[in-house]
């Protein structure tokens, strides 16, 4: 028996944040009905790289799914929906805020059909404050959040990750919240719970020293291909033979080990550089 066997979860999202979410649901035993649009389903499914005219992706993201097609914007399909609602545990969802309030399918109308329904809603900003109305996709949204003007060089443009971190984040940040909202109802035995996950604050949420940084120095994080200001020495590093190495060491010992083949077996002894105190103050060294 798997950890999620006799979960139904209704996957309406479409892309990547919140299908990942249900798709991971899904791995672990879960019932994953998989709500399309009729007509066009969900744009994922021709989204690059493609062989034979075939997404290579889709697979990944619908695995473990059964597919249906429901039109939202059609009475019969709204009935349909429900009546799927009235015998799930779980709605994931990643539509504009306010969209399903506008199709007539908020969340009084849910739980009129089933009080004990879970709706997990993943979008741009959240479903309150400035921004809740607003669409957002994951790449802008990690700008966002600060991470891409931390990332790359201090002379060059700032650079984005080469996949979709923050939506992949977010999924996982769906997950974990609905998994608590299902701890919340079947084991303590309370009321069903609205999630709410937006693509910026996981990544923002990993920025804490940063923020801390920012609030208690007065210092702006600056661009660096790596971390800084805790780890020395720390860096991509070429080798004789041309190859790279990527080193981090985050504690004295580990430093102390890995400065061996240049400060001998006493190692920090007598390498007082290599102790912690100046690592952390002084990385200029590893330079």
């Amino acid at each position: 028996m798997q950890a999620l066997e006799g979960i139904r979860v209704l996957d309406i999202a479409t892309v990547i944040a919140a299908p990942w979410a249900a798709g991971l649901m899904a791995d672990f035993g879960a019932e994953v009905i998989k709500v399309e649009m009729p007509g066009r389903g969900d744009a994922f499914r021709a989204m690059g790289p493609l062989k034979d005219g075939v997404s290579i992706r889709w697979p990944a993201m619908g695995r473990n799914k059964k597919c249906v097609t429901l039109d939202f914007h059609s009475e019969e399909g709204k009935k349909l929906f429900l009546e799927l609602v009235e015998k799930s545990d779980v709605v994931i969802e990643n539509f504009k805020t306010g969209t399903l309030d506008r199709w007539g399918l908020g969340m009084e109308v849910l739980r009129k059909a089933n009080p004990d329904i879970i709706v997990t809603h993943v979008t741009g900003y959240g479903q309150t404050g400035p921004n809740a109305k607003l669409a957002g996709l994951g790449t802008p949204l990690q700008a966002f959040s600060g991470m891409t003007y931390m990332t790359g060089y201090v002379d060059r443009p700032p650079v984005s990750p080469p996949f979709a971190l923050a939506d992949y984040v977010a999924g996982l940040n769906a997950v974990i919240g609905t998994m608590m909202a299902l701890y919340h109802r079947d084991y303590l035995k309370g009321k069903a719970q609205e999630v709410d996950v937006s693509l910026y604050e996981g990544i923002f949420r990993m920025e804490e020293a940063m923020v801390a940084q920012y609030d208690l120095l007065g210092t702006v994080r600056e661009r660096s291909p790596m971390p800084s200001g805790a780890s020395c020495p720390i860096g991509t590093f070429e080798t004789k033979d041309h190859r790279f190495v990527i080193l981090v060491c985050s504690t004295t010992r580990c430093s102390c080990t890995s400065a061996r083949p240049w400060s001998g077996p006493t190692g920090c002894r007598d390498t007082p550089r290599l102790r912690n105190g100046w690592r952390t103050r002084s990385p200029s060294w590893t330079r």
